[in-house]
């Protein structure tokens, strides 16, 4: 399991888990317990560890138990130097402990209950190295009266002083180098941090590696990650502050190699960027909005997604008040089989644990309403390191021992039956806690009690033992295999991101919070008190390990609401009383036997934008005086047509490379073409606020629509409606009625709609059903309308300056743009997020794209391929002189033709 990689760093039974909480391990020596049976003395050697509150003696013989000694505890600590013996040998001097509490851990090496030994008792120990004794009880003495310090802040702050002491009086072992060319960056003080635990030491990291050295040579001298082995890392809040980094050597585990506790932050940024320097893909792109749109799109697993919101959102298995957090996802835990296929197996996702029981919430608001700000409905948390031990207890006894001072909890409120504990959460006055990874892993120890630990025994008699499955399981392997596979079932698939709302969205704060029942105490928000601005260092320590103790909500990662996941067609879910199909995975919905033509041009499609990066150019040709603007093509693809600044029309021959016919409307520009679906016309439109339709058979102006006050910036066409765009901050919808069949017959015009907007309109689009349109203005905005009722459906402000070009996605789910800021963005249709966005190094100036790969053209003339799940450049290719200014591609993406501000249309054929 991966949580516990630190421990298997060492195999010593010694663990700083046998430390308090807060208390850190200073220094350890080789010594013998000296104890006396019958006037005999004896000797049992081991290892002495002095830590801030207590003083620890480990035993080589196993079968004796390791003993703690608290400082607190202790009422005279005393260096002793023997007399000589007759013959004038010396005697080794010893250190002798007078205390009132004996603590003893891990008798006959079994992991149980700690035995307190109380009322007054003497113990002594011999160092293997005589003259270190004098010095270490010097040590033990001022640390002694740190303990004994009324005040906690006293205690706590005299016991810093020492560590920063240690820390000031030692530095990093430059021996450890792997390679003696090795050239080291910088190097600092700092804690390893692990569950409960945190271990000081100091960092190096130079062009190579980044390593540990613990003060106290525990678990090892030195511990070593290779730079270029980096994946992942992540600044942290720890302890409310801004000074944790964690660092990951793997994608998708949820467990880092190593979690640095900083004493400034200006270090660990340092560090952090330094070693940013060295990943294949740089730290920033690494966002929610990222990876959101790789989780809508499929390329994630619900359960990589989550992991990943977890870890953006500072959840981090080495700290336990910030453990990642995962829903319950199924609501059944009583039938013989799970089904999958009905709603009624699952639970809703759109509410919190706590307000899943209407009866129980009914009370929590009644208590709500009555309580004074501020107010909160649920006292306890979803998440709290209590929690998270209560489902690991089996493989994590030392943690659960060492949270609640070497006891287990009463048996019966033991994590006994996934049943019994989903009912409480359902039912229990203050019980509201989610799950976690493990319960969607392949590890099924934390379900079974392999340690053979004596977890207790409950009222009807009965022992701790394994946790009771669902009568669905047949084991613990298959109820995780169930579970996951319910994780990612439809059902979740299509919900999850109502949960991702709650916990890491705009559910999570706020008004929204309050309207979704979704309020919990305020210091278990990041922000909800600062701790520092309490004098008072008892009351700032207390309020801070309430904190740390009570759970923690994760940071605020989405602001608006998140959009649903683009899920695979598959059979209808159901809700029906009855579960009795033993399906565990969803299946697609069968398919008719006859494969149409437009699945294999999808597959084609597919295959073509797999291999764009092998576009290759067949020929260029200059045939206008001014930059290109429009390009269109018959469907046979013989003849191109194009529109330019100079204001002309131009028609050429693909066959006979020349072109064959030049028309001028007027003497301004043209802006845009289009070629209707008859393969008769063509449409432009003009900067002189005109709207041009050119006959192809009779080579002629056939019709004119006058229907702007400002150019016309572009078209578009579906059915028989024109969408035109115009500078004047209109677009407006045209009900047409095109006539080419006859060069003197009028075609009819009805204007349908006026879509308003605050700026100019430069770029318009239509989805590929054409029920909704986009639009881009000069400001920087997106409308997006339905094209039935005309009602615009999201304004996002998503650009500084003008947007050149927008397009919907394939699947109509996103809408791409691009503008003079060099960014381009991906919005989301149903919320209006903006899920990703990238700076380019260049303006981008119009683009073809499939919803996951962009070819893009941009102001320095070359095609940029992009790949929108990663934000990165995966090919550039020269093209035009001056910016690629617009741009064709066929419907099987295999041909594509560009033009640009020089002039020239450049035909591209994909090289399959």
């Amino acid at each position: 399991m991966a949580f516990f990689r630190t421990q298997e760093r060492t195999k010593e039974r010694f663990s700083l888990l046998l430390l308090d909480l807060e208390e850190y391990f200073f220094e350890q020596h080789t010594a013998y317990h000296v104890t006396s049976r019958s006037k005999k003395e004896r000797k049992i050697r081991g290892s002495l560890k002095v830590c801030s509150r207590s003083v620890i003696f480990d035993p080589e013989d196993l079968t004796e138990p390791i003993i703690k000694i608290p400082l607190r505890d202790c009422k005279k600590i005393e260096f002793v130097e023997k007399e000589n013996n007759p013959f004038n040998e010396p005697k080794p001097p010893i250190m002798s402990i007078s205390c009132e509490q004996v603590i003893f851990i891990k008798e006959s090496n079994v992991i149980s209950p700690y035995r307190n030994e109380r009322g007054t008792n003497k113990v002594t120990f011999q160092l293997e190295v005589w003259n270190k004794t004098e010095d270490v009880v010097q040590t033990l003495l001022q640390l002694h009266r740190a303990s004994c310090l009324d005040k906690l802040g006293d205690q706590t702050a005299m016991i810093a002083a020492n560590l920063q002491s240690r820390l000031a009086r030692s530095s990093f072992d430059k021996n450890c180098f792997q390679s003696v060319a090795e050239k080291p960056h910088m190097e600092c003080a700092v804690e390893m941090v692990m569950p409960l635990v945190s271990n000081p030491g100091h960092v190096c990291i130079t062009d190579e590696n980044l390593y540990f050295q613990p003060l106290n040579g525990y678990p090892e001298h030195v511990i070593q990650i290779k730079l270029h082995q980096v994946r992942r890392i992540y600044k942290r809040r720890h302890g409310l502050r801004p000074l944790g980094l964690e660092v990951f050597c793997t994608e998708n585990d949820f467990c880092s190699d190593i979690y640095l506790k900083f004493y400034n932050t200006a270090d660990r940024d340092e560090i952090y960027y330094y070693i940013a320097t060295f990943l294949e893909n740089h730290v920033t792109e690494h966002t929610a909005e990222s990876y959101m749109l790789q989780w809508q799109r499929g390329h994630l697993s619900n359960y990589q997604y989550l992991l990943h919101l977890n870890n953006l959102a500072d959840r981090s298995c080495n700290d336990l008040s910030q453990y990642p957090v995962f829903p319950w996802v199924i609501a059944d835990y009583t039938s013989t089989q799970l089904d999958l296929t009905n709603a009624d197996t699952f639970r809703d996702l759109s509410k919190p644990v706590g307000a899943l029981n209407k009866e129980r919430l009914d009370r929590l608001l009644s208590r709500y309403r009555g309580m004074p700000e501020p107010r909160f409905m649920f006292g306890s948390h979803y998440s709290s390191p209590g929690y998270v031990l209560f489902y690991l207890v089996r493989v994590a006894p030392e943690h659960m021992l060492c949270l609640q001072n070497g006891r287990y909890d009463h048996a019966d409120r033991m994590f006994n039956s996934i049943r019994e504990t989903w009912k409480n959460c359902l039912e229990g006055a203050t019980d509201f806690k989610e799950l976690i990874p493990e319960f969607y892993g392949s590890d099924s120890s934390f379900l079974e009690n392999r340690l053979n630990l004596d977890l207790g025994r409950k009222q009807n008699g009965r022992s701790v033992g394994d946790v009771v499955l669902p009568p669905w399981a047949s084991d613990a392997s298959d109820f995780l295999r169930k579970h996951k596979t319910a994780l990612e079932s439809q059902y979740v698939s299509e919900h999850l991101h109502e949960w991702i709302d709650l916990v890491f969205g705009f559910k999570q704060k706020g008004s929204e919070a309050v309207a979704a029942h979704n309020v919990f105490h305020p210091l278990t928000y990041e922000g909800g008190i600062d701790c520092d601005s309490i004098e008072d260092t008892d009351q700032r320590i207390a309020m801070l390990t309430q904190i740390l103790e009570f759970g923690q909500t994760p940071k605020q990662l989405f602001t608006s609401p998140h959009p649903q996941r683009i899920t695979p067609r598959f059979q209808n879910i159901t809700r029906s009383p009855s579960i009795n199909s033993p399906i565990s995975e969803l299946s697609p919905a069968s398919q008719s036997d006859d494969s149409s033509f437009e699945d294999l041009t999808e597959e084609s499609r597919k295959l073509a934008w797999a291999n764009m990066g092998s576009l290759k150019l067949i020929s260029s040709h200059k045939i206008h005086k001014e930059a290109v603007t429009g390009i269109a093509v018959t469907r046979d693809g013989a003849s191109i047509f194009s529109t330019s600044q100079d204001s002309t029309l131009k028609m050429f021959s693909r066959e006979l490379k020349e072109f064959q016919r030049s028309m001028s409307f007027s003497n301004m520009a043209l802006s845009s073409c289009l070629m209707l679906s008859d393969g008769k016309t063509v449409v432009c439109s003009s900067w002189d606020n005109n709207v041009y339709f050119y006959s192809i058979p009779y080579g002629r102006r056939q019709d004119t629509l006058m229907g702007h006050d400002d150019a016309v910036s572009e078209v578009c066409w579906f059915d028989d409606r024109l969408y035109t765009a115009s500078w004047d901050s209109t677009v407006k919808v045209w009900q047409c009625a095109v006539n080419s069949s006859s060069s003197h017959k009028r075609s009819q015009f009805e204007l349908l709609a006026e879509l308003e907007h605050d700026a100019g309109v430069n770029t318009v689009g239509l989805n590929p059903a054409g029920t909704l349109l986009v639009s881009g203005c000069k400001d920087g905005t997106v409308f997006i309308w339905d094209t039935d009722s005309y009602r615009t459906l999201q304004q996002v402000q998503c650009h500084d300056g003008t947007i050149h070009h927008l397009a919907f996605s394939p699947d109509s789910r996103h809408v791409l743009s691009v503008g003079a800021d060099s960014c381009m963005k991906v919005i989301d249709v149903q919320t209006g997020m903006v899920i990703s966005s990238v700076r380019a190094e260049e303006e981008q100036r119009c683009f073809y794209w499939d919803g996951n790969t962009v070819l893009s053209g941009g102001k320095s003339g070359a095609l940029f391929l992009w790949d929108l799940l990663s934000n990165t450049v995966t090919k550039k290719i020269p093209a035009h002189s001056g910016a690629v200014t617009a741009m064709w591609m066929n419907e099987l993406c295999t041909s594509v033709i560009t033009g640009g501000e020089d002039r020239q249309i450049i035909f591209w054929k994909l090289q399959c």
